[in-house]
C-alpha cells in the first residue's frame, strides 16, 4: 500500500473550496465528505482520529461507506469544519 503523503498548501486550499461550493449545493454524502473533510486539513486517518476522539478503524469505516456513525460522531466531525447535521432537501441537491 502506498504511503499517504501530505498534500502541499495549495492543494489544502484547493479542496477546501471544493468541499464548501459542494456543501454549499446540497451535494455533500456522508463517505466521501469525511474523506474530503480529513484531506482538506491535511491529516491521515490516524492523526483525524485522534482529533476526534475515534479510532483509526472508525473513520476507515465512514470513510469507505460501511459504518453507521452516530449523530454524535457526526457533530464531531462537522463541528471541526462549522457545519451541523441535518436534513436538506432533494430540491436542494438536484441541478
Amino acid at each position: 500500500m502506498a504511503r499517504w503523503r501530505k498534500p502541499t498548501k495549495e492543494q489544502i486550499l484547493a479542496m477546501r473550496q471544493d468541499l464548501a461550493e459542494r456543501a454549499r449545493h446540497g451535494s455533500l454524502r456522508i463517505p466521501e465528505a469525511v474523506l474530503d473533510m480529513r484531506k482538506s486539513i491535511g491529516l491521515s486517518q490516524q492523526e483525524f482520529a485522534s482529533t476526534l476522539g475515534l479510532t483509526r478503524r472508525q473513520v476507515a469505516e465512514i470513510e469507505a461507506g460501511t459504518a453507521n456513525p452516530t449523530l454524535e460522531t457526526l457533530e464531531k466531525i462537522g463541528r471541526l469544519f462549522g457545519f451541523t447535521v441535518g436534513f436538506v432537501t432533494k430540491s436542494a441537491t438536484r441541478p
